[in-house]
Parts: structure tokens; C-alpha cells; sequence
């Protein structure tokens, strides 16, 4: 099937690793030109390597998108580069979580800043480029516990409900300009945050991923390959209809629709 991505250009953020890595590859093969972009640029650059390898059209710009000027800055290289953004999936983020009285203030404004400022920004760039094309695509990268937080799941399950609230917003504010935006949930996904606890506790990968398999209906953690396919769907022709949605993708673990 041809997904109507050949030539769009699609920006993904904190793209060095897991889900980021895997939605621009994928979007790389269905032919977009994709823009990547993390903190660090030399794993920017392995990444980049690699899709170009595969044939891909990339480009990089290190910048951290919890700051608001490397976010425009980027998103204006972006644009000076390939003259259009068609498609943005705000993916840059980490889990900040613990016991409420044990997390101070400056954990509450990294993690807003990051997730929900980052996403609010780079928002706000891009629509106007959208919006001249007459269109375009943004998916916000969730979490089930946006939905459905549990305790000590702040801050980062705050942030991330006011990521969905976010996205139904902007889904019916941009509707008319066909400018389409929706959210993944994630659950479980093997990704570069849990390889980097496997490596810094010193444990062992498939112990740890069978014991965090435990409590999923499916048996098993998610692959961040099968984030990148829905992403991908998401900002493609196929779902030209679909607008304030959110897809969880999580084995069955939640229980929210």
C-alpha cells in the first residue's frame, strides 16, 4: 500500500534511540525526507548514518527540547532546509516519577518543560509551514498513565495527561486547515531508558524485560518498531480521517480504552 509518504518532510524529536530511532527509520523507507533531532549529536549521527545507508534522506540538529530556543531553532532549520514541514511527532521525553512529597519543584518544571512545553513549541512552529501547504500531520507520543495515573506516577503521568489535553485541543482548533493531530499511548516498550537501568544496575536484560512482562496480557514488553508502525499509519494517507484520537499500545495492560 502506498501510505502517500514519499517526498513529505517529517520532523521526529528525541530521535537517537528507541521509538524515535525506529519512527524515522520507518519513515525514511516509505520515503519521506526526515528531520531528526536529540541532546547529543554523535548518536544523532550513528542514526542518521544508518537510514542514509538505507537509502534515506536526513537531516540533523542537536538540540534539547526543553528549551525554548534550540527548540526554534531547530524547527527554523528544519523549514530552511527542506523549505516544508509536512509531519511532526513530538516523541522527546523521559519518566520523572516518585513519591509526591519527595519530588522537589526543579523535577516538576524539567519534566514540564520537556514533554509539555517541548510539544506546546514545536507545535506552534510548525502548524504555519502546515498550514501554507494545506495541511499536515502531528502525533504526540503518550503514555497509558496520562490516562490512567497511579501513585507516585508524578510527574511525568501530569505531564502527560496535559499532552492529551493538548492534542484533542489543537485535533479540533486545526481540523478545518486538514491539519490532523492524535497521540500514542505507550506502555512497555524496549527503548533506550530501560536499556540504560538494565546497564546501570547491572542487571540482566532478559530477566528484567520477563519480569516487567509479569503484569502485560500479552506476555511481553513492545517492540519499538510496532510504536513506529502506528506512528506511521497515523501520518500517512490511510488515516485521512483519523483526528483527537489516541491509540493505546501497551499488550492489553491498561484498563482504558
Amino acid at each position: 500500500m502506498d501510505l502517500g509518504l514519499k517526498g513529505k518532510v517529517a520532523v521526529v524529536t528525541g530521535a537517537s534511540d528507541g521509538i524515535g530511532k525506529a519512527t524515522a527509520t520507518r519513515l525514511a523507507l516509505e520515503g519521506a525526507r526526515v528531520a531528526i533531532c536529540a541532546r547529543r549529536p554523535e548518536p544523532l549521527e550513528k542514526v542518521a548514518g544508518e537510514i542514509r545507508n538505507q537509502g534515506g534522506d536526513v537531516f540533523t540538529h542537536a538540540a534539547d527540547m526543553g528549551k525554548a530556543a534550540d527548540v526554534e531553532r531547530f524547527i527554523k532549520a528544519v523549514a530552511a532546509h527542506y523549505g516544508r514541514i509536512d509531519i511532526l511527532v513530538n516523541n522527546a521525553g523521559t519518566s520523572i516519577r516518585g513519591p509526591f512529597e519527595s519530588v522537589a519543584d526543579d523535577k516538576w518544571q524539567q519534566d514540564i518543560e520537556l514533554k509539555l512545553f517541548g510539544a506546546i513549541r514545536a507545535c506552534r512552529l510548525a502548524v504555519p509551514y502546515m498550514k501554507q501547504q494545506g495541511g499536515g500531520r502531528i502525533v504526540n507520543i503518550s503514555t497509558v498513565a496520562g490516562k490512567q495515573p497511579g501513585a507516585a506516577s508524578g510527574p511525568t503521568s501530569v505531564s502527560r495527561a496535559a499532552g492529551l489535553a493538548l492534542t484533542k485541543a489543537l485535533s479540533k482548533e486545526y481540523a478545518a486547515d486538514n491539519i490532523l493531530v492524535n497521540a500514542v499511548c505507550i506502555g512497555k516498550i524496549k527503548s533506550g531508558q530501560h536499556e540504560r537501568r538494565i546497564a546501570r544496575e547491572k542487571l540482566v536484560a532478559a530477566e528484567y524485560y520477563a519480569k516487567v512482562s509479569e503484569e502485560i496480557p500479552m506476555g511481553r514488553v513492545g517492540e519499538a518498531a510496532e510504536v513506529a508502525n502506528v506512528i506511521t499509519f497515523l501520518v500517512s494517507n490511510a488515516a485521512s480521517y483519523v483526528t483527537g484520537s489516541s491509540v493505546n499500545l501497551d499488550g492489553g495492560m491498561s484498563g482504558v480504552l
